[in-house]
C-alpha cells in the first residue's frame, strides 16, 4: 500500500478536525474528483461573502489580470471552500479564485459547502496562505497575533500549528512593534523582514523611520544594515548619558564632588538614592571607615 503524501493544507488539521477531515480537505486541494463525501455545487458570486479572518491584504492586480485570463479559458479547477450562513454563504479558502471570477466575468462558481466554527474559518485562511507562501511578512505577523489574542494560543501552540519554531514567530510578532510607515515599506517589499528586524533595537519610532529611510536609499545588505544599526544604538546611548550629565543640578554635582574628595572614590546622585564604587573589600574597608562606621587596626591596612 504506496504511503500517504502530506499537503500542506492538510497538515497538522487532524487535532482539530479528525484524520477524515484532513483527507476532505486534501482531497479538495488536488481536487480529487472521486472524494467520498464531495459535494461540489455551483454558487452564484454574488452570494459570498469575503473571509473576515483573510489574513492577506494585498492582491497583485496583474496576477489577478493573468489568473481571470485562464479563469476564461479553462475555468476554476480547485473549487472555492465555504460555510452556509444565514443568507448566502461565507469564503473559507479561494478569494484569489473569487476575485478572478469577478473579473472574468462570471456569475457562479464551484464551491464545497463546509461547516466550520470562526476559529476553524480563522485557522484554515491562516494555514493554506502559509503554506502556499502567499502572505508577506507584515500579513504574516498579523495573522499570528489574531490567533494569539483571538483563540489564546500561546507562542508554542501557535508554532505547532503553523509548522514554525517558537523563535520563527516570536521575530514575526515583534515586526508589529515597528512604526506604520515602516511596516507599509515591508508590504510593499521595499525591505525585507531581514532588514527590518535589526531596527527593533533602536527604542525611537522617529529613528526606526530615519534609519529605514537610510536603508533604502544607500540599498543596504542585511549585514550592512545589522552593523549600521549597531552604531546608531551605540551613539544614542553616549548621547543619552552625555544629556543626562548635562542635565544635572550643579549643586547636586558639586554635592558628589565634595562627597568623592571625602571618600576617594566616584560618587553619584540619582533618583532619590546615592551610589558610592569601590574596587573590592579593602576599599570598602577604608569608606567605611572614613564613615566612621568601622574601626580597622594597623596589621589589616
Amino acid at each position: 500500500m504506496a504511503e500517504k503524501k502530506q499537503h500542506g493544507l492538510g497538515k497538522g488539521l487532524d487535532s482539530i478536525f479528525g484524520s477524515n477531515v484532513e483527507q476532505f480537505l486534501d482531497d479538495i486541494q488536488n481536487n480529487n474528483q472521486d472524494a467520498p463525501g464531495r459535494r461540489e455545487v455551483e454558487i452564484p458570486v454574488k452570494e459570498i461573502r469575503p473571509n473576515p479572518y483573510q489574513p492577506r491584504k494585498e492582491f497583485e492586480p496583474k496576477a489577478l489580470n493573468e489568473l481571470a485570463d485562464s479563469i476564461r479559458q479553462h475555468g476554476i479547477f480547485t473549487p472555492l471552500l465555504v460555510r452556509k450562513s444565514v443568507s448566502g454563504y461565507d469564503l473559507i479558502t479561494g478569494e484569489r479564485r473569487l476575485r478572478a471570477a469577478k473579473i472574468a466575468g462570471l456569475k457562479t462558481v464551484p464551491a464545497i459547502s463546509v461547516e466550520f466554527t470562526d476559529e476553524q474559518m480563522m485557522e484554515i485562511s491562516l494555514l493554506e496562505n502559509i503554506q502556499r507562501e502567499d502572505l508577506n511578512p507584515i500579513e504574516e505577523a498579523a495573522a499570528y497575533e489574531s490567533l494569539v489574542k483571538r483563540l489564546g494560543y500561546t507562542q508554542e501552540k501557535l508554532a505547532q500549528r503553523v509548522g514554525k519554531s517558537r523563535e520563527y514567530c516570536a521575530n514575526m510578532l515583534r515586526l508589529l512593534k515597528l512604526p506604520q510607515d515602516v511596516q507599509e515599506m515591508v508590504t510593499d517589499r521595499k525591505l525585507t523582514m531581514g532588514h527590518v528586524r535589526p531596527l527593533l533595537a533602536l527604542k525611537d519610532e522617529d529613528q526606526m523611520f530615519e534609519a529605514a529611510q537610510h536603508i533604502i536609499e544607500n540599498k543596504m545588505s542585511v549585514r550592512e544594515v545589522e552593523a549600521y544599526i549597531k552604531q546608531i544604538a551605540g551613539e544614542s546611548g553616549k548621547n543619552k548619558k552625555k544629556k543626562e550629565i548635562r542635565a544635572k543640578d550643579p549643586m547636586i554635582r558639586d554635592l558628589e564632588h565634595r562627597i568623592e574628595e571625602k571618600l576617594g572614590t566616584e560618587v553619584e546622585i540619582k533618583s532619590k538614592k546615592i551610589t558610592i564604587s569601590f574596587h573590592d573589600t579593602k576599599d570598602l574597608n577604608r569608606i567605611l571607615e572614613v564613615l566612621d562606621l568601622i574601626e580597622i587596626s594597623e596589621a589589616d591596612k
